[in-house]
């Protein structure tokens, strides 16, 4: 029985792996800052470790006698209020090569490395893919560009056997995203990015587990993939449906525009991992 170690396992995205991993059969070690937040692990029968990406030796201690290591960690605002795209970009540019050295010390000989779908974006309607390399974006979309950049170039460096997912923008319970949707529309506060003509690929975080289970079980080596669900969409369109869903009036331009336009393909994942979105869109995603 493989035993594999997850960094980050407080967070959203862990939560919904984490029952995964277990109902497969594996044991998983949860790599955590504040074991008060490790619930969800403790329901899985987790072993639970302290450990911090910026701190190597409790990373090695958290990480000996496990096969595999999936880095999850992020720090991105969420509705608890915690977080900042900051600290998040730190996470990413500084405390990955961290993270790697600490699993070579380990012996742990395999990573899977979370990323972002927005560096293939295309900042425009044409479909973009692996090979896709996102240019401009403003100051916030270039900081995350180049820290998840960073982060991706210290895994490829490695001698470890990396898989990369890069996963859509998330939706789904405990995400924060479309329940704020929700919420502005219905007091009449949901905006447009821009005039809502831009693309976005979005993925449903159960989705998002479903895939990593699948890169564990296939392995597909030393690849990137991006994890998206099959059918990018507009944003007028998204942010139009969340409003009659919630019999609000239709969202009007003028927001700000937080992502560039990014039309994804999920091809390469899907034939690498067998595997595909339960949410095919975000309709039935989003449906209430």
């Amino acid at each position: 029985m493989q035993t594999i170690a997850v960094l980050g396992a407080s967070g959203v995205y862990a939560r919904w792996l984490m029952p995964r991993l277990t109902n497969a059969g594996y044991k998983v070690r949860a790599l955590v800052r504040r074991p008060d937040a490790a619930g969800v692990a403790r329901a899985c029968g987790a072993d639970i470790r302290v450990a911090d990406i910026f701190d190597e030796a409790s990373l090695v201690a958290g990480l000996e006698g496990c096969d595999v290591g999936i880095n999850i960690a992020t720090s991105l605002p969420g509705p608890s209020g915690r977080g900042s795209y900051d600290e998040n970009d730190r996470i990413r540019r500084d405390g990955t090569p961290i993270w790697i050295n600490a699993c070579r010390k380990a012996g742990v000989t395999r990573i899977i490395q979370q990323s972002i779908a927005m560096l293939s974006a295309s900042n425009s309607d044409a479909w973009s893919d692996e090979d896709t390399t996102f240019t401009g974006g403003d100051s916030v979309t270039g900081r995350a560009y180049d820290a998840s950049i960073a982060m991706e170039d210290a895994v490829r460096a490695s001698d470890l056997d990396w898989i990369i997912l890069r996963g859509a923008l998330f939706y789904g319970p405990g995400t924060g995203f479309d329940d704020d949707w929700f919420e502005r529309a219905r007091a009449g506060k949901l905006r447009l990015p821009d005039d809502g003509s831009a693309y976005v690929s979005l993925l449903h975080i159960s989705d998002m587990a479903a895939a990593t289970l699948a890169a564990l079980k296939h392995w597909p080596s030393r690849q990137t993939l991006i994890i998206a669900d099959d059918e990018p969409a507009l944003w007028r369109d998204v942010l139009g449906y969340v409003a009659d869903i919630a019999n609000a009036p239709a969202p009007q331009p003028g927001g700000r525009a937080s992502f560039p336009s990014f039309r994804v393909s999920n091809a390469r994942a899907k034939a690498a991992l067998s595997w595909s979105p339960f949410y095919t869109n975000y309709r039935m995603g989003l449906a209430r």
